[in-house]
């Protein structure tokens, strides 16, 4: 069943290049795994220090896969830093 991620990033004031380049980044990386069926990331028109990346998976297991490679882990370790609030992101399947 395919899996749906959300994540929700409101960075730091005068952090929105580095997190857009670093946001960048990871998406490239990612659309090339496998079980990726789509990924992207945005900013908010309003808000423009409001980010988002939302992607679709196979499934959980691909996800997971994802979650565990150490670019992930410094792709989270990096946003950590240049966000202020808690990272969270979030899995959710198609209704």
């Amino acid at each position: 069943m395919e899996l749906f991620i959300f994540a929700r990033f409101h960075v730091r004031e005068g952090r929105e290049a580095a997190a857009e380049k670093v946001l960048a980044e990871q998406v490239a990386a990612a659309r090339g795994e496998p079980g990726c069926l789509s990924i992207g990331a945005y900013r908010s028109t309003r808000e423009p220090r409001l980010f988002f990346i939302h992607s679709r998976w196979k499934n959980e297991a691909a996800f997971d896969a994802h979650a565990e490679l150490a670019r992930t882990d410094r792709f989270v370790e990096t946003m950590s830093g240049m966000i202020d609030h808690p990272f969270e992101a979030t899995r959710a399947l198609a209704l």
